[in-house]
């Protein structure tokens, strides 16, 4: 199943390849020669549909789990300042995407949306510290009844182009629905409250909807 948000360029894409291909052999007389544009076509086209990719993955609401947003590698894991939100210290897990992932962003964790913002910005590759605060983004918060207010932060790398959001400030969202979607390359950011017991080491391969980010134990 295929992303809403690559319905576009998906069509356009397997437009061109159809033209391309059947076209070629007009074209291109020498046979080794056809043959490898029309493999590098098809490797274009199937670039293309696995980027847009949005593979289903239920999965059970718990509040007492904050699961991952994206697919991607945990690539920092430290207490840090959040200074537009909240503006004190918070606890930072960043999980970057490789073009090979899935870009589908999805809720951490049910609740109201109490924050929404999008920030122009550079395009730092996605895996440089300043790219948090310097890069094209946006800022959403959810207010979840055990957590309490978690800020997740969608960044756009060097080749991301295109920040997809749908939070918007009051809606109530359900934990593993799509949230969004980055375009070519990106990473995001969780902020989580200080104290909070983190369920994923620094270099692990993220799940979005199956790998656990964050524990609170009951009671």
């Amino acid at each position: 199943m295929f992303h809403k948000e690559g319905a576009k360029i998906i069509l356009i894409a397997t437009f061109s390849f159809t033209v391309l291909l059947l076209g070629s052999p007009y074209v291109i007389a020498n046979p080794w020669i056809l043959k490898s544009v029309q493999l590098v076509l098809l490797f274009l086209l199937i670039m293309v549909l696995q980027f847009f990719r949005n593979p289903k993955r239920p999965l059970e609401v718990n509040d007492y789990q904050i699961v991952a947003p994206v697919d991607g590698k945990v690539v920092v894991i430290e207490e840090v300042y959040e200074a537009e939100y909240f503006k004190d210290k918070r606890l930072q897990v960043s999980i970057f995407m490789s073009p090979i992932n899935v870009h589908v962003t999805r809720y951490c964790t049910s609740g109201k949306v109490k924050y929404s913002k999008y920030h122009p910005g550079k395009y730092l590759v996605a895996w440089d510290p300043k790219s948090s605060t310097e890069n094209e983004r946006t800022s959403v918060v959810i207010e979840n009844r055990i957590f309490g207010e978690i800020l997740y932060r969608q960044i756009a790398g060097a080749l991301a182009k295109r920040i997809v959001n749908y939070a918007e400030e009051g809606m109530t969202v359900r934990q593993g629905a799509d949230a969004g979607f980055i375009k070519f390359g990106s990473r995001v950011d969780i902020y989580l409250p200080l104290g909070t017991e983190v369920n994923v080491k620094l270099g692990q391969k993220a799940v979005g909807n199956q790998t656990i980010i964050a524990i609170k134990n009951h009671g």
